[in-house]
């Protein structure tokens, strides 16, 4: 060990470094060494050859007693050290989960001036061993690690320049912020060089999981050890005693250092668990997802303080929803959500599976630690108490998990009430928690209860802006009249799942459908509410048919109505599959692509602006625009194709070259658009997506027919659409359709003012029968009494028809049905 730079016999404060050479040696899964290092040759004796492939307990120092006659220090032993040291032994053969450390004194062949053992019969040596033991995790093979240091020629130098250095013992610093901890693990893979990198890394981060290797020469002097590079360390000790010996001198009091060694030690305690809570603080709450905070808070303890952790959640908890005021009851269902530990794996999973929801009755330490708020310290599990705990788990026997270990169950509450607890273990070899294990439990329970109550309401409010957003957003079905529908909807990626956008699609007389997609500025609550308005007023004024440029300007007056807070824009179109037609009227917003069919060709069409909903006063013109069957319609909010710093005609352009992408179906379609616009980075506002393909009706498809006013004309009706259907081969369909198509005519008949009636089948997904008259009352579904002449037409139609309904056209009105089709 380099002891530091002299200048006239004195050792600078500032310059003392540590370097001490390790063996390094790995054991696997077996108990068999698979790493023996150089300077486990050194110490150990053995080489490399002879050493891998060996059981472990053949080489290395497995007593962590030394002789009687060396100095009986209380660092003799380790494992009378802080309760966490076991001998080797314990290490070797799988009983301990988590880091030891110990001191050995072994016999070794006598080795020569360069380490390597001398030949046999040329006399032993007797090594003072310093070794730690690091459980390891994960994939590979290996099981341990063990470091080993020979301490001997360590004493002498430190005999020879202070003889207060004399008691040497291992220990584990728990936390990494001394200057040589990113060194460590940056050089740590360099001394396991037959391992690969990532094992290495795998390796070296454990360790600085675990604590890093120290010497302690006293209860305040720690010394970190590296293998083969210095950690610079600060010698204060000489300087404290100096600064003593001037005081003894002079007849002054000691200096504010040396205080009673106990309330160092305490003090020392005492800093270390707020260190560990300020290092546990820092890893919980990296994120708001509460799966994500549940297990963060379940790896923060495993190992360091506990060697299990359960953690249990109120039910409620879990499915993001309230619950009621006041403790929780032995009704109350409390969900497994981790299970973290040290055993080994799968050992937990089939007895107490994460999951599992339960209640737990009034007798238990969980119960009592869940009404009162309070930690439960139970020093060991008796087998008593584990026989009564074991009996709520019907068919499976946990007391073998539970008896002789110490538990201390702490609450996980925030703002007064309790969302679950934590139950943590330690395995009886482990010292036994103590009460200020239960100070800084308690305290480490309420950091892990607020970062799950943030991250609880959080959800929470997810959920509810989620529910909120789905309700507002129609479920649109694939496929309506003459043509096919394909949504998509992203929540702006900043500003929470609710927004302004929408879109929707209703259905109108004469096979016809409306497709609308709108956008309300800004976000959040307001703009979903004000959205929510907008879409039922346009659902309702589409039920009214009324044409896209008169429906927009009614829009408008409306928004004017609600408040002039919020602007809108809006696309609108009908889609007649019949005529091959779209009508389409424009508020402010981007217009659509129409993918041609024929030659794949995209074009913005070209239509008139208008001004956004909401600024008033203003015309909405609409125009006409002929489509073929297969075309396909896209319809989009801004916030797909807009992007801060960028013209949005780049964006336009990305759109139409992506909706002309060739797709397998319409959902491929729309996932082709999102992609390459989605991946630009930068979004932030919402998207609403909708495309159409617009199939249209074939010709032979539809019938029409001129009725007069005669009631003799309600048979000739009957008989046209029985022949029409036979020659579609629907003749299952005559009876109902014979029966309600003469209900109709009948009311249109006797109700027309002298124009000619309607009639026309549309045969498409369903039957459709529609008749037109001059009557611009539209009829309404009454109950009739036993003396009734009237009032029963049209609960015939309705209590047989698929579908029916009424709406006003220019010329009067129109009353439709729906029947469904037979199966092919």
């Amino acid at each position: 060990m380099d002891r530091g730079t002299e200048r006239d016999g004195a050792v600078t404060e500032h310059a003392a470094s540590g370097r001490i050479p390790l063996a390094v040696v790995v054991v696997d899964r077996d108990g068999l060494v698979s790493h023996w290092s150089s300077g486990a040759r050194r110490l150990f004796g053995a080489a490399k050859e002879e050493a891998l492939g060996r059981p472990a307990v053949d080489l290395l120092p497995v007593s962590g007693a030394l002789p009687e006659d060396d100095d009986p220090s209380p660092y003799g032993a380790y494992g009378a050290y802080d309760g966490l040291g076991h001998d080797l032994e314990t290490s070797l053969d799988g009983r301990l989960y988590y880091p030891a450390a110990g001191r050995a004194r072994l016999t070794v062949p006598e080795r020569g001036e360069t380490g390597a053992p001398a030949p046999e019969g040329q006399g032993s040596d007797r090594v003072d061993v310093l070794w730690w033991a690091y459980p390891l995790i994960g994939p590979g093979p290996e099981r341990l690690l063990v470091l080993g240091a020979d301490v001997g020629r360590l004493q002498q130098e430190a005999q020879d320049d202070d003889p207060g250095y004399e008691r040497v013992a291992p220990a584990f610093a728990l936390h990494t912020d001394f200057p040589g901890a990113e060194e460590l693990a940056n050089k740590l893979p360099e001394i396991l060089p037959s391992m690969s990198v990532e094992e290495s890394a795998r390796i070296a981060g454990q360790i600085l999981e675990l604590g890093y290797p120290v010497l302690e020469f006293s209860q305040n002097d720690r010394v970190p050890v590296t293998p083969d590079w210095g950690v610079p360390r600060r010698v204060e000790r000489r300087a404290r005693r100096e600064r003593a010996a001037r005081a003894a001198a002079h007849g002054l009091p000691l200096p504010p250092e040396y205080s009673d060694e106990a309330e160092d030690l305490e003090y020392v305690a005492v800093r270390e668990r707020l260190e560990f809570l300020n290092e546990v603080s820092g890893r919980i709450g990296t994120s708001l997802d509460l799966s994500r905070t549940i297990v963060e808070v379940s790896r923060a303890v495993v190992p360091r303080f506990t060697d299990v952790a359960g953690t249990y959640l109120r039910e409620q908890v879990v499915a993001g929803e309230g619950f009621p005021d006041g403790a929780p009851d032995t009704t109350t269902l409390w969900h497994r959500v981790a299970i973290e530990h040290t055993d080994e794996p799968g050992r937990w999973d089939d007895v107490v599976p994460v999951g599992e929801a339960m209640p737990f009755p009034a007798h238990t330490p969980f119960f009592q630690c869940m009404t009162s708020g309070e930690p439960v310290l139970v020093p060991r599990i008796s087998e008593q108490m584990g026989h009564a705990i074991a009996s709520q788990f019907e068919k499976r026997d946990i007391r073998p998990l539970i008896t002789g270990r110490s538990m201390l169950v702490v609450p996980l509450k925030a703002r007064n009430v309790v969302l679950g607890f934590m139950i943590l273990l330690r395995h009886p070899e482990r010292v036994e928690f103590n009460d200020m294990d239960r100070v800084t439990g308690a305290e480490l329970a309420a950091r892990a209860g607020l970062v799950l109550d943030n991250a609880r309401m959080y959800t929470y409010q997810e959920s509810v802006a989620e529910t909120l957003q789905d309700s507002m957003l129609p479920h649109i079905p694939p496929r309506m009249a003459g043509c096919d529908i394909a949504t998509r909807y992203l929540p702006g990626t900043l500003l929470g799942r609710v927004g302004g956008d929408w879109f929707d699609s209703v259905k109108l007389p004469g096979a016809r459908t409306a497709l609308v997609v709108g956008d309300v500025m800004g976000h959040g609550l307001n703009s979903a509410a004000m959205m929510g308005q907008l879409r039922t007023a346009v659902q309702t004024m589409a039920a009214l048919d009324l044409p896209p440029a008169q429906l927009l300007r009614n829009l408008d007056d409306l928004a004017q109505r609600l408040g002039d807070s919020y602007l809108a824009t809006c696309l609108y179109a009908v889609y007649d599959p019949i005529a091959s037609e779209l009508h389409i009227a424009n508020a402010g917003h981007i217009p659509p692509v129409l993918v041609r069919a024929g030659d794949g060709r995209s074009e913005l069409l070209d239509l008139p602006t208008g001004a956004p909903i909401g600024v008033g006063g203003v015309p909405f013109e609409a125009v006409r625009v002929r489509v073929e069957p297969g075309d396909r319609l896209v319809m989009c909010t801004d916030g797909l194709v807009e992007m801060r710093g960028e013209d949005i005609g780049v964006g336009l352009a990305t759109l139409c070259e992506s909706a002309a992408h060739p797709a397998a179906s319409m959902d491929d379609a729309c996932d082709t658009i999102i992609r390459a616009l989605n991946t630009r980075g930068g979004r932030k506002d919402d998207v609403a997506l909708l495309m159409a393909r617009l199939n249209g009706i074939e010709p032979g498809d539809v019938a029409s027919w001129r009725v007069g006013l005669d009631p003799e004309e309600v048979g000739r009706a009957r008989a046209v659409v029985r022949e029409q259907l036979h020659d579609w081969g629907l003749s299952g369909l005559t009876y109902t359709a014979e029966l309600l198509v003469s209900e109709l005519v009948t009311n249109a008949v006797r109700h027309s003012h002298g124009r000619p009636l309607e009639l026309r089948l549309v045969r498409g997904d369903t039957l459709l029968c529609e008749v037109d008259d001059d009557d611009h009352d539209l009829p309404t579904l009454l109950s009739a009494g036993p003396s009734d002449d009237t009032g029963r037409g049209l609960r015939v139609v309705s209590m047989l028809a698929r579908e029916w309904g009424t709406s006003r056209t220019s010329a009067g009105k129109t009353v439709w049905f729906e029947l469904t089709l037979p199966r092919r």
